[in-house]
């Protein structure tokens, strides 16, 4: 039987740990040369290399596993030969990178630190998404509202924007200021301290003979990394191109504020975007597919969100399908369903929030073996390879999350693994998250459900932040933490709290998760008094106590 490439459909993971039990199980089956199966983020896009063996023998080992598999498809392969990594005349660079957002950089200063040939592929503005149109942006806007919003420029509380006027343009202009500093500073500075690492302008094409042309020249490495990234998915409903919606990028970009705005999505964009408009002076309506908002989070943050949205005067509706989209003159309308009844939705701007598109478009990756996922992400391994084993990814072009400090480390480790001569994995178990609204949104680790599907048995314990001194003293009780731990051996699984600076919180949860602190460990280890981060250890107390009689100083 020739060598193949198999797309596997994995159900039943929900964890870090899921992925790895999959992945030794496959690796396990005599004839198996290779398998590329990501974080349990992305279950559906598994691609096992396999030489002699039945796809029956893949799903049973699989299913053995405790896990369910189907074949999605299945592709007959030419004999691959993996040229060695050498110095030689035959190859223009070690390694070429394309694409010049945070991923690329990581990668392109890591190989040039390990003495090798490199070059940085990019097209357009140098930098990425983060620091030109995610990150940075979109949190000075957010940290600006959240200013304006507390000093009380707010129609919902009792003064009218009208009074005291906002001047978007400055805001604008500031914000842009910062974009354009920190891009010179993290990003066309840093290139010019490597001098070695050579800049190619154009876009990059991969041919039939491997080699990657830009413009009207080709050029072969002995190793290439894609951090191409992604950009806004625009979800083709019918209207679209009538609507003409915003993305998130456009939202920054407008020259004037709209006076209302339809946001289609509810997660992490959605929320932050709209909650920031909404401070500005924008009415804000939030209309979100799922039966509730940022839906793979535990079910408590999802609701006490929804609350204090609700509170600013934010609209949320959930369980919203959308039918279509039109115009009516200046006035943009939402056609759609809720609870089975059609309804229509008209605000001067619509948002669409409703994820990223990677950027693999038009790259040549399919003459070159590199499999994509069903929404065209690179897919690669825990060693940030692609079923190419010549080519390597990182960041949102691959199947990794879509942060920007997991692009970094993904950049860096494919460096080392393509070029180094390392093979180390990037470690995603102990990943936390922020999702900047106010309060924030902050996880890590395992929700209750994830963890009970994994087969652990679960103890989890919420606790409100009107039990932790720091809110009260801030007179900002908003929030919650809840830890999830293993009955057994009283393991901390996961953390998940809402909770003013929230962000700042979770990295402690993030060691207690990484390095398999118990509840006992986070109760008997002392927390400064007067601290948000406080809460996990009245979060672990609650395990054993009624934190509600408890003294101060959490004993």
């Amino acid at each position: 039987m020739d060598q193949q490439h198999l797309k596997l459909r994995i159900g039943g993971m929900s964890c870090v740990h899921c992925a790895k039990h999959v992945t030794e199980a496959l690796q396990a089956v005599p004839g198996v040369k290779s398998v590329n199966l990501p974080s349990w983020h992305s279950p559906h896009a598994s691609v096992v290399t396999a030489a002699d063996v039945s796809p029956d023998t893949l799903i049973a080992a699989v299913q053995d596993a405790g896990y369910s598999a189907s074949v999605e498809e299945q592709v007959s392969l030419q004999p691959m030969t993996v040229e060695p990594l050498n110095d030689t005349a035959q190859y223009d660079f070690d390694l070429l990178v394309i694409g010049g957002g945070s991923g690329g950089f990581a990668a392109a200063i890591t190989a040039a630190e390990l003495g090798k040939r490199v070059a940085l592929i990019n097209t357009g503005t140098i930098g990425g998404t983060c620091v030109n149109v995610g990150c940075v942006p979109s949190k000075t806007l957010i940290r600006t509202a959240e200013a304006w919003h507390k000093a009380g420029h707010h129609p919902f509380q009792g003064v009218h924007t009208a009074q005291v006027s906002l001047d978007w343009s400055v805001v604008r202009t500031q914000k842009d200021a910062l974009v354009s500093s920190l891009r010179q500073s993290k990003y066309v500075d840093v290139l010019a301290a490597y001098p070695d690492i050579t800049v190619i302008e154009g876009r990059a094409t991969f041919q039939t003979d491997g080699s990657v042309r830009v413009n009207d020249n080709t050029y072969r490495a002995s190793r290439y990394i894609v951090t191409t990234g992604a950009h806004p998915r625009m979800y083709p409903f019918p209207g679209l191109e009538e609507a003409a919606p915003l993305n998130s990028t456009t939202l920054m970009e407008l020259d004037h504020l709209p006076k209302s705005l339809i946001i289609l999505g509810g997660r992490a964009v959605a929320l932050e975007l709209g909650q920031t408009m909404a401070r500005l002076g924008t009415e804000v309506l939030i209309l979100q597919r799922s039966l509730r908002l940022v839906p793979e989070h535990e079910p408590e943050i999802g609701r006490a969100v929804q609350g204090y949205f609700e509170d600013e005067g934010i609209g949320v509706l959930t369980g919203v399908t959308i039918d279509r989209l039109s115009r009516e003159g200046d006035t943009r309308v939402v056609h759609a369903r809720l609870m089975g009844q059609s309804r229509e939705f008209r605000a001067d701007q619509i948002l669409l929030a409703l994820g990223r598109q990677p950027n693999t478009a038009g790259m040549g990756l399919e003459q070159v073996g590199v499999q994509l996922d069903q929404n065209g992400a690179i897919i690669v391994n825990e060693y940030q390879q692609t079923t190419n084993p010549i080519i390597y990814a990182a960041g949102d072009v691959s199947t990794n999350p879509e942060y920007v400090y997991v692009a970094a480390a993904a950049g860096a480790t494919a460096a080392r693994n393509a070029v180094g001569g390392e093979q180390r994995p990037l470690d995603l178990s102990a990943l936390p998250g922020v999702i900047f609204t106010d309060p924030q949104i902050a996880t890590v680790g395992l929700t209750e459900a994830a963890a009970r599907h994994a087969g652990y048995e679960v103890e989890s314990h919420a606790v409100p932040l009107e039990y932790v001194p720091r809110a009260l003293a801030a007179r900002d009780t908003r929030g919650l933490i809840k830890l999830v731990a293993d009955r057994a051996t009283e393991k901390i699984l996961g953390v998940h709290l809402v909770a003013a600076e929230g962000g700042e919180v979770i990295q402690t949860a993030a060691f207690a998760v990484k390095f398999g602190l118990t509840v006992a460990d986070l109760t008997g280890t002392l927390f400064p008094y007067l601290t948000q981060v406080e809460g996990l250890k009245l979060a672990a107390l609650s395990f054993t106590k009624d934190i509600a009689k408890l003294s101060c100083c959490a004993v």
